[in-house]
C-alpha cells in the first residue's frame, strides 16, 4: 500500500494481549535470559526470540484462523464493526543455537548472544530459520516428530476389557524430553520386559507416539566476518541471504555455506581515515537485486546489485540535509542509524536513530517524508546519557503490515506513530500488563559492548543509571529495545529484559 497524506488512518486503541517470561517485581534478571532479537515469521504463524544465553525460543499461533467473535446475535445484527479475536501465542519449543567461543589467533572471546533472528521460505511444514551471533550464523530446521513411547496398561478386573488404556501407566513418566545444547531432544529409550515373560505378566504393553519438536542444525556460515555481525536478512529470491558486519557486507547462498561473495566492503586502507562503519542492512522485500545499508553518519545507501559485482558505489543515498541546527561534539553520535526497515510496498524505509524515527522515501533522497521526535527532551542531558553510555543504545524500529503505522522503543516507553498524523498524536505507554503504568524498577544489568559500531565510545564509562529530565526520573536500564510487529494484525510484540510483551489494537 503507498503511503499518502489523503487519508488520515484511524487512532488506535492499544491493551495489553499476552506477557511469557513475567518478573515478579524485586527479582534479579539474569544477563543471559535478556531477550535480544524478536522476528515474526511472514505467515504471521510463528513467532522466534533470541536472548543473550544464546537459546531461541519459538511461539506458536494458538489458531490459524481469524476467529470472529459477537458476544450475542443480537450485537451481530446491529453492529457495522467486525471484532477479532488478537492472535494468542503459544510456546512451542526452544533450542540452544550458539555458545560462547574463543578465537586464539585473535585472542578474543566471542558470546553466545543472539543478534538476529530471520525466517526463512519453506516448501513445506518444517520451519527454517537464520540465527547469528558476533561471527557465525547457522541455519536451523525445526520440524514436528513422533516420538515412540511404549505404555504399559494394568487391567483391573472392575474395568472392562475395551477401556483398559484408561488404566494406562507411561513407562517413560510422561515428562517433557529435555533439550541439549545442539537442540537435539532426548528420547526414551529403556527396555520393555516381553509381556509373556512372568515380570509382566498380567501387564499389555502398547506402543504410543506423541509429537515432539526437533531442531537441527542445517548449515553453519562461518569464518567470512572479522568483525561483529550486525545483520542478516533474507533475499526475496528464497535462495541467498545477505550477513553485514562494520566494515563488510556479504552475500550466501542457504546451499552454500563454505563460501560467500563480498559485495561490499567499506573498510579503509588506513584506519586512521576511519570516518564511517556500516551499522544496519536490509534487502528489499521483493525485488531481489535491491539491498540498503545504513552508516553511523545517518546516510541510508541504495545499492543495485546488477550494477556491478561490488556495490561500493551506491545507486542512490538518502541523507537529512535539512538538519542544519548547530553542530555539537554529539551531533555525529546522535546521527548513527541503528535499525532500518522497508515498508511492504517496498517504496518507503523506516530509519532510528537515537533521537528520531524517520520514514523515507526512496525517490526523495534530501529529506524524510516524516520526522518522529523520540528523545528530544533529553537533547539537555546529552552529556549524562553519553558519561552513562546510554548514548549508544541501539533501538529497533518496525511497520505494520498495511504500512501505516510505525513503532519503536525508547526508555521504558513503546512509541506508537501512525502515518498523516502529527507528532503529538503518537500513542506512547510503558511495557506491562497495565499500559500507560509507572514503569517497575529494572535489573540494572549492563551489556559487554565490542562492535566498532560506536567510534566515539573509547572505552567503557561508568555513570549514573538514572536520569532526571522534565521532571520525571528516568531509568536508563529499563529501555525497550527490540519490538516487532505482527505482518497481519495489529499486535506488536516488545522485549523488556527478560520479559516478552504483546499488545493489540482492533
Amino acid at each position: 500500500m503507498t503511503l499518502n497524506s489523503d487519508s488520515l488512518s484511524p487512532p488506535m486503541e492499544w491493551k495489553f494481549s499476552q506477557v511469557f517470561g513475567e518478573r515478579s517485581p524485586g527479582e534479579d534478571v539474569q544477563d543471559i535470559d535478556i531477550i535480544s532479537a524478536i522476528e515474526f515469521k511472514k505467515s504471521g504463524d510463528y513467532l522466534a526470540v533470541g536472548d543473550r544465553g544464546g537459546r531461541i525460543v519459538i511461539f506458536e499461533k494458538t489458531s490459524k484462523d481469524d476467529l470472529l467473535y459477537y458476544s450475542s446475535r443480537r450485537e451481530l445484527e446491529h453492529t457495522d464493526d467486525v471484532l477479532r479475536h488478537p492472535p494468542k501465542f503459544q510456546y512451542k519449543t526452544e533450542f540452544q543455537s550458539h555458545e560462547p567461543e574463543f578465537d586464539y589467533l585473535k585472542s578474543l572471546e566471542i558470546d553466545e548472544k543472539i543478534n538476529k533472528v530471520r525466517w526463512c521460505a519453506s516448501p513445506n511444514e518444517s520451519l527454517f530459520i537464520l540465527s547469528a551471533n558476533d561471527r557465525t550464523i547457522k541455519l536451523w530446521k525445526i520440524k514436528e516428530n513422533k516420538a515412540k513411547k511404549v505404555v504399559e496398561t494394568d487391567p483391573s478386573p472392575f474395568v472392562s476389557s475395551e477401556n483398559s488404556l484408561l488404566a494406562e501407566k507411561s513407562l517413560g513418566s510422561g515428562q517433557q524430553k529435555p533439550f541439549l545444547h545442539n537442540g537435539y531432544s532426548l528420547e526414551w529409550t529403556g527396555n520393555v520386559t516381553d509381556s509373556a515373560s512372568p515380570a509382566g505378566k498380567g501387564h499389555t504393553k502398547i506402543p504410543n507416539f506423541e509429537d515432539t519438536t526437533l531442531a537441527r542444525c542445517k548449515r553453519v556460515y562461518a569464518h567470512a566476518h572479522d568483525f561483529n555481525i550486525n545483520s542478516i536478512s533474507n533475499n526475496s529470491d528464497g535462495e541467498t541471504f545477505l550477513s553485514a558486519d562494520d566494515f563488510m557486507i556479504n552475500l550466501w547462498n542457504l546451499e552454500v555455506s563454505d563460501q560467500c561473495f563480498n559485495i561490499i566492503d567499506t573498510k579503509p586502507s588506513n584506519m586512521e581515515d576511519l570516518t564511517e562503519v556500516v551499522t544496519s542492512a536490509e534487502f528489499h522485500p521483493f525485488h531481489c537485486n535491491l539491498l540498503a545499508y545504513s552508516s553511523t553518519r545517518g546516510f541510508v545507501r541504495l545499492v543495485d546489485m546488477r550494477q556491478s559485482a561490488i556495490c561500493d558505489r551506491s545507486a542512490r543515498i538518502l541523507h537529512d540535509g535539512g538538519s542544519n541546527g548547530s553542530k555539537s561534539f554529539f551531533t555525529e553520535i546522535i546521527a548513527s542509524i541503528s535499525d532500518i526497515e522497508f515498508s511492504s510496498d517496498g517504496r518507503h524505509i523506516l530509519t532510528r536513530d537515537f533521537m528520531n524515527l524517520k520514514l523515507w522515501d526512496m525517490h526523495m533522497e534530501n529529506s524524510p517524508v516524516a520526522t518522529y521526535k523520540i528523545h528530544e527532551h533529553l537533547r539537555p542531558k546529552l552529556p549524562q546519557l553519553y558519561n552513562s553510555d546510554a548514548i549508544f543504545d541501539k533501538f529497533d524500529c518496525c511497520i505494520s503490515g498495511d504500512g501505516l503505522h510505525f513503532a519503536t522503543g525508547s526508555y521504558s516507553n513503546m512509541h506508537i506513530f501512525s502515518q498523516g498524523r502529527s507528532d503529538e498524536d503518537r500513542i506512547t505507554f510503558e511495557a506491562g500488563k497495565i499500559p500507560n503504568r509507572k514503569p517497575q524498577t529494572q535489573s540494572n544489568t549492563r551489556t559487554r559492548r565490542s562492535s566498532l559500531s560506536n567510534l566515539t565510545r573509547g572505552f567503557y564509562r561508568q555513570g549514573q543509571e538514572t536520569l532526571s529530565s522534565g521532571g520525571n526520573e528516568m531509568d536508563l536500564n529499563a529501555k525497550l529495545l527490540h519490538l516487532a510487529w505482527h505482518p497481519r494484525h495489529n499486535l506488536i510484540a516488545c522485549a523488556a529484559g527478560s520479559s516478552l510483551f504483546m499488545y493489540h489494537s482492533s
